[in-house]
């Protein structure tokens, strides 16, 4: 799934590690990630944080999305950090699950994210 994900490869999001109900990804700051205040746009944040939640969600031979997904942001963030995001599973019920992600820049927290899946009938 992480292949085949433009946005997420193109802003060179890359695995660390995945397997079942966990993901570790990392993404580098790069100048055009950058707002009007001179740190990385929230946005991108989000998305390193929901690309981990997706990738620690989906299974082989299902298709899981998001329902809902909340992000506290902790600490500002620069270009050049190096972000990495840990996802992981709190809870599968039905065709819903909690997901936990923390995005730090070494062992410094910078953002908690919190998502809700529900996997689709195919």
């Amino acid at each position: 799934m992480l292949a085949a994900d433009k946005a997420s490869t193109g802003l060179g999001i890359a695995p660390i590690e995945l397997r079942d109900g966990y993901a570790l990804l990392r993404m580098t700051v790069a100048e055009n990630m950058i707002n009007g205040h001179g740190i990385a746009h929230g946005g991108f944040v989000f998305l390193l944080a929901d690309t981990a939640f997706a990738c620690a969600c989906n299974r082989a031979g299902s298709v899981t999305v998001a329902a809902t997904a909340e992000i506290d942001f902790i600490k500002p963030v620069n270009e050049g950090d190096e972000l990495v995001a840990e996802a992981v599973e709190r809870t599968r019920f039905g065709r819903s699950g909690i997901y936990d992600i923390t995005v730090r820049r070494g062992t410094e927290v910078v953002a908690e994210f919190r998502g809700r899946s529900r996997t689709l009938r195919t």
